[in-house]
């Protein structure tokens, strides 16, 4: 069968020369994505910063302001990121930002009203909307960046001086959702309800969810790069809503944008690591092993026992189960020491960077937190 995946018509307005920040003092992670010698394996947690930390709720409740807020806020971003580097011997910081501000670039309104999740109250109604409402592919320029995620471009800044002041010296993840994840909540509103939206539109309404996936696969570009030449050392795309997406619609309208955000950026930055994660797609990792990234991350559905043959040239990045550090499942610093002692034997401590199969949920104790990363470092050490 003939493939039908869309053909993506963006001009990159590539600049003559993109600057690259240098390593850090600890590099381990950097050279765990691409397949350096490691002496162990390094360590870090989607959304370690936030939720899950005792100091996040008392910062919060010190400023009096929401989460959403807090992102405009780029002394709020650099706290809330600087919060679990201080607190855990973690081999990366990552940017305390949500998935969707690149839709509120867009001008697509997105809230959170709490205990719902975050939510765009007036999605896309129809095809219509994307001429009408969606700047066009060309606009999404640096400067369209500059000019509407510029506070997010100051928030890295700061966060490394903070960095520096602090004395801590490990990478700084950059990160963005990818383009189907996006279209996903712009369409539909909400990772709750009206679920069956995006893949609706892909179907119904090919020819505007093209167009749609071109300006945010030239947005995403523009803003990783960004990300980069503000001091980011490794950047970070997630495919966070790969559970609502069929196979053969992955392969046709997701994939090509994510080959064509690989490109472009390794075309950019050759030396910048780039990580992916498909949550609920993993049936799309051995093709993504394949595109240009150089760490795959597993989610828990993935057996580990054949998590390596999706490719020899990727490295691996997951799947620890976040469940497995809630105190009130019955778990302890024994029990988190053993399942991670587990996983680094199921996947081998080299070519990996061990972390979670889904993002921290709150309810995990910073105590065993800490005990996974401590496990982490030094059971690999030994092996």
């Amino acid at each position: 069968q003939l493939s039908a995946a869309i053909k993506l018509n963006i001009d990159f307005d590539r600049k003559d020369s993109y600057s690259t920040p240098e390593r850090p003092d600890n590099d381990l992670m950097i050279r765990a994505a691409l397949g350096e010698d490691v002496e162990k394996t390094p360590v870090w947690l989607f959304r370690q910063a936030g939720r899950h930390l005792p100091e996040y709720h008392a910062y919060k409740e010190e400023v009096g302001r929401g989460f959403l807020d807090m992102l405009s806020f780029p002394e709020d971003v650099a706290e809330c990121t600087m919060q679990p580097i201080r607190r855990y011997d973690m081999d990366a910081a990552i940017l305390f930002s949500d998935i969707l501000v690149i839709a509120q670039a867009l001008q697509i309104e997105v809230i959170m009203p709490g205990g719902v999740g975050i939510q765009v109250p007036n999605p896309l109604s129809g095809p219509n909307d994307v001429e009408d409402r969606i700047p066009k592919t060309s606009e999404m320029t640096a400067e369209y960046v500059d000019e509407f995620l510029g506070y997010v471009i100051r928030s890295v800044k700061l966060i490394r001086e903070k960095m520096a002041e602090e004395k801590i010296s490990i990478p700084l993840i950059g990160f963005s959702a990818a383009p189907w994840t996006l279209l996903f909540y712009m369409v539909g509103g909400s990772s709750k309800k009206n679920t069956d939206f995006g893949m609706k539109w892909l179907k119904e309404h090919p020819a505007e969810s093209t167009r749609l996936l071109e300006t945010l696969t030239k947005i995403v570009v523009e803003y990783m790069s960004a990300q980069v030449e503000a001091g980011a050392h490794m950047l970070q795309l997630f495919e966070a809503m790969g559970m609502m997406i069929e196979e053969e619609e992955f392969d046709d309208f997701a994939l090509p944008c994510l080959e064509a955000i690989a490109k472009e950026l390794k075309g950019r930055f050759p030396d910048i690591p780039l990580m992916m994660f498909a949550r609920g797609a993993s049936f799309a990792n051995e093709k993504l092993a394949t595109l240009g990234y150089d760490v795959i991350t597993i989610d828990g559905t993935v057996d580990r026992s054949t998590a390596r043959s999706i490719g020899s040239n990727v490295s691996l990045q997951g799947n620890y189960d976040p469940a497995e550090l809630i105190e009130s499942n019955g778990k302890t610093v024994e029990t988190v020491r053993s399942t991670s002692k587990e996983m680094l034997e199921e996947l081998g401590p080299n070519r990996l960077i061990a972390n979670l199969g889904e993002g921290l949920g709150g309810k995990e104790s910073p105590e065993l937190v800490n005990a996974f990363v401590e496990a982490i470092h030094e059971e690999s050490a030994a092996m």
